[in-house]
């Protein structure tokens, strides 16, 4: 039996999946049609899983609580991201900034919930994410992080650990670190 202590914390849309992309703005895919898993996603995973890190996804979804897309259809996404990519779990926060929510990244419930289920140190675990909330909540939460920097027209909170293009290009970053 393999023995998790540390995990990658993959955001969804724009790290794994391509984000719809509207005046420099990234959004999650509203239609099954629209999901397209990035070029070298699959090998990035398969490497980060082979260096012994568990592969979790975390998403904010607040689509479903402003009612434009069902649960059942990030489910659905979520479940054809996971197959594909052969990641061990999923946590989605389904809440939107007025829910005040412990899991609507920036902040670290997300990953509290994560760490709590699989006893993770989060001191040796990796947020990837390629908007300001993920790495502001791996940050919240004690991970190092790395940002995918795609040029949108927004502003990080903080400095991540690592910038990089794409979540292959993070890979060797993260060989590095262990």
């Amino acid at each position: 039996m393999v023995v998790h202590k540390r995990a990658v914390f993959l955001d969804r849309d724009g790290v794994l999946i391509k984000a719809i992309v509207k005046e420099n703005r990234p959004y999650a895919v509203s239609s099954l049609d629209e999901v397209e898993i990035i070029d070298g996603a699959a090998q990035a995973c398969a490497e980060l899983s082979g260096l012994g890190f568990l592969l979790i996804l975390v998403t904010n979804q607040p689509d479903v609580a402003r009612g434009t897309i069902s649960r059942a259809f990030v489910d659905q996404t979520n479940k054809i991201v996971c197959n594909a990519l052969m990641l061990d779990d999923v946590f989605v926060c389904d809440h939107d900034n007025a829910n005040n929510c412990h899991c609507r990244k920036p902040k670290p419930g997300l990953m509290l919930d994560v760490a709590k289920k699989y006893s993770l140190d989060l001191a040796s675990c990796i947020v990837i994410g390629d908007r300001w909330r993920d790495i502001e909540a791996g940050r919240n939460a004690g991970c190092q992080t790395v940002f995918i920097d795609y040029g949108y027209d927004e502003q990080l909170k903080g400095a991540p650990d690592h910038i990089c293009s794409s979540l292959a290009a993070a890979v060797p970053w993260i060989r590095e670190q262990i």
